[in-house]
């Protein structure tokens, strides 16, 4: 409806300006006919006063011309008369003009000289008047001269008028032009388009090839239609048919995993079972600026990695509503669906107040969990005050989905990271049927290390609430395990990695976590190049360098920002024949700026950044370009299109999802990945350059060596660490964690 105000305003200024142009010619035309008649009707009385002075100028006095000219005064807009002699003296002036003019007018003195009529327009008195001086003789000589002072007052007072009118019927016209062509728009364009669109996203969702059957609006919308109801037919054939070859596959777990061939593995393995995701950072984030909500998907690699599988299979997602704009649009349930485009399952949003905020998500899982679990050379802080409030929220979060799955059949519960390890066992003990599997999308570090938390008991018997316990390595997996047989009684099977605790076994196995890969189908970006350019971050800032590299993360400490910077300082001060030629692109989106800690890296983190930049600068060029904002996953992948390479130096990552997005993002092939040797990825994307994040110089030396990879190079190592997404994407790795945990029951 925007676009169709936005034309109606075209409309009504066009109009608006044709009416002011008439009106303005209008004005002129009056105003010039209204002088001509002025001047006419007081050049008239000029000549009849002319001749009465004339005919009596020498026999008469003063006295008498000042009757003469009294007598003249009280007409209708006649503002004054004056008779001067020829020394420019009055003789005779009336009494409406002895207070506003004092001495003889220019006007006088001018047409006494010249011998002239002289005409003019003045402010006499506050009054808008037209004065007009005649010479009068004797013998043929000039005796002296006539001023005669008339109001136009009435000139400028019949302009207004006339502006006021037109303005007045200006507005009536544009106000009716407005509801008459809104209702129009509506009618003709708004509501039929707006019904169209109800009906397509309906037929979506459908599971037949159902037309639109149905005529939307006016005729002229009718060839339209017919041709959207072919290509749904279309889309919905298309669609039978990769379900049907994802049904033919499924029993091949190598083959190829699709979107299509997760839903049919669902179907069969599933059945009815209905997927409960529970996690604490939501999937979509609604904002409220003014009165306009929008929404935005945080950067998470939890969401990148979790969303698409809930899109292809569908459930119902719980999650913390952390947004200004979340409690907006849910329902009395607190549900939306999303994604707010097209969608495709339920988001159920918890509440949390800023008390529980503060001690459970800034406090124990992010000043205490976090840097305990990276191995970040941050101390751990745990406060008794944080870790009741982890309590009290992991127990909201059990009950909220303890009333919504009480009347479902044996449904499948998806716990998701580390700010939720209590969670498992609290459900399991109020309802033993239900199937429960957590993943903990950062490491876990050795039974040393976690042996620091005061509350590790506590911790790894939630977690044992599950069935199946997932992690992104088997390292992570022996070091879970280790520290379960050093902190709890159970009994434990190191062959078959399951640990029975309280008489209920769950089972311990890793799931390297991936990314939705599209499987060699081309999901490039179909806009045309100017709005590539507009949404393109390296057109955006007019970057012309040669050389680009690029990095994208959180601004966190775990991330190994710092020590990037490093790095690219020593390769520059290696390589001086790359200043001017190379720039580095850091995104940075802000992260956890409540907590202390955070705050104070992103300050260093800037301050590095113009240091380094303060080395190099020269003219318009400096080497790093720190963004810190959040940018979308179309803008990322045309930045990892355009660079040369994707620098990940990670201390400590449980899998570290950006290193194959850049992969993924990489259709042609080209492109370097210099990856930390200390991310779960580098497990898997051996063709990577490897790197120890906390060695500078090897840091600067993969730059050189990948600014300097030849082609074919470049396409081989990229190739093959495609081929490694495209065989274990996320779509095989939620098949594989569903399955294994449906055969547990």
């Amino acid at each position: 409806m925007k676009q169709i105000y936005f034309v109606i305003l075209i409309i009504i200024f066009a109009v608006s300006l044709v009416s002011v142009v008439f009106t303005n010619n209008q004005v002129n035309q009056e105003k010039e006919s209204l002088t001509i008649d002025l001047q006419y009707r007081t050049a008239l009385i000029a000549d009849s006063l002319k001749e009465i002075v004339e005919s009596n100028y020498i026999l008469r006095s003063s006295d008498y011309f000042q009757t003469i000219v009294e007598m003249f005064a009280n007409r209708e807009r006649f503002a004054g008369f004056a008779i001067y002699d020829n020394n420019s003296q009055a003789i005779a002036i009336s009494s409406s003009l002895t207070s506003d003019i004092t001495e003889p007018p220019g006007i006088i003195t001018s047409s006494l000289g010249e011998d002239k009529v002289g005409t003019t327009f003045i402010n006499l008195g506050g009054k808008y008047s037209y004065l007009l001086s005649v010479p009068f003789y004797q013998n043929d000589r000039i005796s002296g001269a006539l001023l005669i002072a008339q109001d136009a007052d009435f000139i400028d007072e019949k302009i207004i008028e006339i502006w006021k009118t037109g303005l007045s019927r200006l507005f009536i016209q544009d106000l009716i032009l407005f509801i008459v062509l809104t209702l129009i728009g509506r009618w003709l364009v708004y509501e039929p388009l707006l019904k169209l669109e109800t009906s397509l996203k309906t037929l979506k969702s459908r599971t037949d090839g159902t037309k639109l059957r149905k005529k939307i609006g006016p005729s002229i919308f009718h060839p339209l239609q017919k041709e959207i109801s072919v290509t749904i037919k279309k889309l919905w054939e298309a669609r039978q048919s990769a379900s049907e070859e994802a049904r033919l596959s499924l029993e091949k777990l190598d083959s190829p995993w699709t979107k299509e061939k997760l839903k049919e593995f669902v179907k069969k393995y599933l059945l009815d079972r209905q997927i409960i995701m529970i996690s604490n950072r939501e999937p979509f984030i609604h904002t409220k600026e003014g009165k306009k909500i929008g929404y935005y998907i945080p950067a998470s690699g939890m969401v990148t990695a979790i969303d698409p599988i809930m899109q292809a299979c569908g459930g119902i997602w719980v999650a913390y509503g952390s947004g200004s704009g979340d409690k907006l649009v849910v329902d009395k349930k607190n549900c939306v669906m999303v994604p707010p485009d097209e969608p495709k399952y339920t988001l159920k949003r918890i509440w949390l107040t800023e008390q529980e905020v503060k001690g459970y998500y800034l406090g124990f899982s992010n000043e205490g969990m976090w840097p305990l679990f990276h191995l970040a050379h941050t101390r751990p802080i745990f406060r008794m005050q944080d870790w009741e409030e982890y309590q009290r929220v992991n127990e909201k979060f059990a009950q909220v989905v303890l009333s919504e799955i009480h009347h479902m059949k044996k449904p499948l519960l998806l716990v998701q990271d580390f700010h939720l390890a209590l969670l498992p066992r609290m459900i399991k003990n109020r309802m033993p049927e239900v199937t429960i599997g957590i993943f903990w999308h950062i490491p876990w570090v050795s039974p040393e290390m976690f042996s620091i938390c005061p509350w590790k008991k506590e911790i790894l018997d939630g977690i044992l609430g599950a069935d199946l316990v997932g992690f992104h390595t088997q390292q992570y997996c022996n070091n879970f395990i280790e520290s379960v047989g050093r902190e709890l009684e159970s009994l434990i099977n190191y062959n078959q990695l399951t640990i029975i605790k309280n008489e209920h076994l769950s089972l311990v196995k890793s799931f390297p976590i991936s990314i939705a890969f599209t499987n060699g189908i081309d999901e490039s970006i179909t806009d045309d190049t100017s709005a590539k350019n507009e949404k393109n971050p390296v057109k955006r800032l007019g970057i012309q360098s040669k050389y680009l590299g690029v990095g994208v993360d959180r601004m966190d400490y775990t991330k190994g920002i710092l020590e990037r910077l490093k790095g690219i300082e020593i390769f520059l001060h290696q390589n001086p024949a790359y200043v001017g030629e190379f720039v580095f692109i850091q995104i940075a989106a802000p992260s956890r700026g409540e907590v202390e800690k955070y705050r104070q890296f992103a300050q260093d983190v800037q301050q590095e950044v113009e240091r380094i930049n303060s080395l190099f600068q020269k003219n318009n060029w400096k080497p790093v370009i720190l963004l810190n904002q959040k940018y979308s996953h179309e803008q990322i992948n045309l930045l990892f299109q355009e660079s040369n390479f994707c620098l990940v130096t990670s201390l400590h990552d449980g899998m570290n999802l950006v290193a194959k997005e850049f992969v993924a993002a990489r259709n042609d092939g080209m492109g370097v990945l210099i990856l930390s040797q200390f991310t779960g990825a580098a497990q898997e994307l051996k063709d990577a350059l490897i790197v120890n994040p906390y060695n500078g110089a090897q840091t600067a030396e993969a730059i050189h060596q990948a600014l300097i990879m030849t082609p074919a190079e470049q396409k081989s190592r990229m190739n093959k660490m495609r081929e490694t997404i495209k065989n274990y994407n996320i779509y095989r790795w939620s098949a594989e964690f569903l399955k294994s945990l449906v055969n547990l029951d």
